[in-house]
Parts: structure tokens; C-alpha cells; sequence
């Protein structure tokens, strides 16, 4: 099967050169993905409301992929704040509950200051 790349239309994709997910087989890698609507571009102001937002992108781009978050295996959660670490926990815990992934989750900068919260996922399609 050929690698398959998908675009969401970011201007950040364009500029920068990657894909918001590569379908590799019956693997799906989902950039990084800030909690901005895709369409407005605009961040909700708390950190719960930018992890759902960004839980809602990663299902499209594994929507386009052919997959689902129930595919999910691995996420990477990166915050801008320690203080962030619980109120995303608590929004990965009602979505990835049952799926139960591995999770690594790191405090670090992100580059626009309104940037609260990033997730980055691998999922393996299920036949």
C-alpha cells in the first residue's frame, strides 16, 4: 500500500512542509495538533477547551485516514504549563478512557503564546 498523506489546508502545513497525518499501511501518524478550529483559526480561551478542539482535529485527520480514535496507540501531550497537566488529563481520561494508549506528557514552549496544549498520536488501523 503507498503512503498517503493528508492535508487539513494549514497555512503551517504549507509553509512548513508536512502533512497533518501519512497513512503508512494500516498505520496513521497525526502531526502535532494545537487546539485552534481549523476553519476560524481562533483558540478557545482554557486549556480543557483547546484539548477537546484539538481531540476534534486528530478525529478528522484519522476520519480522512480511514480510522478512528478507538485506533489510537500511542499520544504525545505537550503543555505549556504545569498547572495544564491535570485539566488535559482529565479531557484524554473521558476520550481515551477504554482505548487506554500510551501516554507521554511533556511541560514545554509552543510557538504562538496562545497555545496552551499540543497532541501528537499514532493509531494502527484495525482490520
Amino acid at each position: 500500500m503507498a503512503r498517503r498523506l493528508i492535508s487539513s489546508g494549514s497555512v503551517y502545513e504549507e509553509m512548513a512542509g508536512y502533512s497533518r497525518a501519512v497513512v503508512d499501511g494500516d498505520w496513521v501518524f497525526v502531526s502535532g495538533t494545537v487546539g485552534s478550529d481549523f476553519q476560524t483559526r481562533l483558540f478557545p480561551e482554557s486549556v480543557s477547551e483547546q484539548a477537546e478542539q484539538s481531540i476534534k482535529n486528530i478525529a478528522w485527520a484519522l476520519n480522512e485516514a480511514g480510522a478512528s480514535l478507538s485506533d489510537i496507540v500511542r499520544i504525545r501531550v505537550y503543555v505549556t504549563d504545569r498547572a495544564y497537566v491535570g485539566p488535559v488529563s482529565a479531557v484524554l481520561g473521558k476520550h481515551f478512557g477504554a482505548i487506554r494508549p500510551t501516554n507521554t506528557t511533556i511541560i514545554c514552549q509552543l510557538p504562538g503564546e496562545e497555545m496552551k496544549v499540543e497532541l501528537e498520536v499514532t493509531a494502527l488501523k484495525r482490520g
